[in-house]
């Protein structure tokens, strides 16, 4: 007996590092040390306020029971029509499942694509989950380092590159954490007939549209039906702790997805889709607006801030709320960097390691889900830091 034994697949599961920085802020905090928080990627705001009353309303009648599998239908129509105004694209509402947030989304993508010793192409920097929720399924993320020339995004041309003998598809994620770039329309279309051309499937992480800045982000639903399209509610909606989000397959997947949702997860939570109804009501559309906008006051102040302090970024990121900033010039290492930083300087960052293997010591993530009375605060303590701070140190 393999008493205490864990799986092989789990063990090859990485760990977050940030981890490592949250638990010794948190030690310091309880120190009565103030820490500016910068590492977190989740947005500061509250659930607005209609969504909120949505759920008192439906939590009020006390019916909470399963919806089916694929969803609530309302919720459905309600993202088919977000698709018709937003992207001029028309979905059916049989290929859009509400998922337990976008992590169930990409869970069921994976499951309904994946065989044993598969390898799908990803981008590194990139999403640490995709890759760890790849090998769960016993197949493999093979990495493509892409640089600030390609914006941090894979491309059609590096596609066809990288494709191998066990290569069945690729993700791509716009905008992307950690780098808040974009895929644009050109580059979409390329990596979409890229694809196409070995046959292959393609898995478009669009989680972070709508807050985007300047231009609009292109759903890869707008270039081809053939594409899984994972979405959620967590980012722009503001609604991380509901644990709500959506798929959209292919025809050829509705029966596999649908069997999927019944099996994993028998249906996304009733409260929270209740709630997400709410989301696209005018009202609530125009609380998010605003937050946007707030989003991309922070996103030019701490942009502006670091560069001024001598961090490396090629343009500003057109959305999210990431920074990538390079920090070579003051150290070789990033992580040690990020700790030092934090115990002697009170910020908090996430190193690069967590976003892959492309020069990652190079690197440190910078959120900008806090106010903006924070971001000047944590740009002093940075500036301090480094008048003292010497490289090799």
């Amino acid at each position: 007996m393999n008493i205490g034994k864990v799986s092989n697949r789990v063990e090859g599961v990485s760990p977050f590092y940030v981890m490592d920085i949250m638990a010794r802020a948190k030690a310091l905090e309880e120190t009565g040390r103030q820490i500016v928080h910068m590492e977190v990627g989740e947005p500061d705001f509250s659930t607005p306020k209609p969504i909120l009353e949505a759920a008192k309303a439906f939590l009020d009648i006390g019916n909470v029971h399963y919806t089916k599998a694929q969803g609530l239908p309302a919720l459905r129509d309600k993202i088919a029509e977000y698709y018709r105004q937003e992207y001029n694209v028309t979905v059916s509402a049989e290929r859009i499942f509400i998922t337990p947030g976008a992590s169930g989304a990409l869970t069921v993508a994976l499951a309904s694509l994946l065989d044993e010793g598969d390898e799908v192409l990803t981008a590194d920097p990139g999403y640490p989950c995709n890759s760890n929720l790849i090998r769960l399924f016993g197949a493999k993320a093979k990495a493509v380092g892409v640089g600030e020339a390609e914006g941090f995004q894979l491309t059609g041309e590096r596609i066809l590159q990288s494709w191998g003998g066990s290569t069945r598809g690729v993700m791509i994620a716009s905008p992307s954490n950690p780098t808040g770039t974009m895929v644009d329309r050109e580059q979409l279309s390329d990596i979409v007939t890229a694809v196409h051309e070995q046959d292959g499937f393609l898995i478009s992480d669009e989680i972070y549209h709508g807050l985007v800045y300047q231009q609009r982000a292109i759903s890869a639903l707008e270039i081809t039906d053939d594409v899984f399209v994972l979405n959620s509610f967590s980012k722009f909606f503001g609604m991380t702790g509901w644990r709500i989000g959506w798929l959209i397959v292919p025809e050829y997947a509705v029966s596999a997805a649908t069997r999927l949702m019944q099996n994993l997860y028998i249906a996304a939570p009733t409260h929270s889709q209740y709630a997400a109804l709410a989301a696209f009501n005018d009202d609530t559309r125009k609380i998010l607006l605003q937050r946007r906008d707030e989003f991309e006051q922070r996103r030019d102040a701490l942009y502006d801030g670091l560069k001024a302090l001598g961090f490396v970024m090629e343009d500003k990121p057109q959305g999210a709320f990431y920074i990538y900033a390079d920090c070579s010039a003051f150290t070789d290492d990033g992580y040690a960097f990020a700790l030092e930083l934090l115990d002697k300087g009170g910020v908090a960052t996430t190193p690069g390691k967590d976003f892959g293997q492309n020069q990652p010591e190079k690197y440190l993530r910078f959120a900008y889900t806090t106010t903006m009375e924070s971001i000047e605060l944590g740009l002093e303590r940075i500036k301090a830091f480094l008048k003292s701070y010497k490289k090799g140190d």
